[in-house]
């Protein structure tokens, strides 16, 4: 697995996915993507086999009742997987290393995301960690 942080995100996260043993991961910045549109991105997120980190969670995975109704991987078959960190506005960068993490945590015990979201929230003092299939399987 390769993540691929989006730009609303520090490079930091990056770092960190390396020490975790992601060594390929990289920061859309990195490629000369900064200031690309969302749907500017899906093409290179998906043809690189990308793993998405974003804190535009609506963007790509649509709303959270009703994840893939819209955004960016609505109508995406397959993909190498969205992790979705979702904290107050303003999420600084001890916040952001905090939720990725979590994440990468989480993928110690399940490190398949093809065609899954791991969404980590920070509601109040409290951490939730959501994974679910997108698209949905039939």
């Amino acid at each position: 697995m390769k993540f691929l942080v989006d730009e609303c995100l520090s490079p930091e996260l990056t770092k960190l996915a390396h020490a975790k043993g992601y060594g390929e991961s990289s920061h859309v910045v990195w490629h000369g993507l900064g200031g690309n549109k969302d749907w500017e991105l899906k093409p290179f997120i998906l043809k690189g086999d990308w793993t998405f980190v974003t804190r535009n969670s609506i963007d790509f995975r649509g709303p959270a009742g009703e994840p893939g109704r819209t955004g960016q991987y609505a109508d995406v078959e397959i993909h190498a997987g969205l992790v979705c960190l979702n904290g107050p506005p303003g999420m600084d960068l001890d916040m952001q290393i905090e939720l990725f993490d979590y994440a990468l945590e989480e993928l110690t015990t399940n490190g398949d995301l093809v065609n899954q979201v791991l969404e980590i929230t920070l509601e109040e003092d409290t951490v939730h960690i959501r994974r679910y299939e997108l698209p949905k399987a039939e």
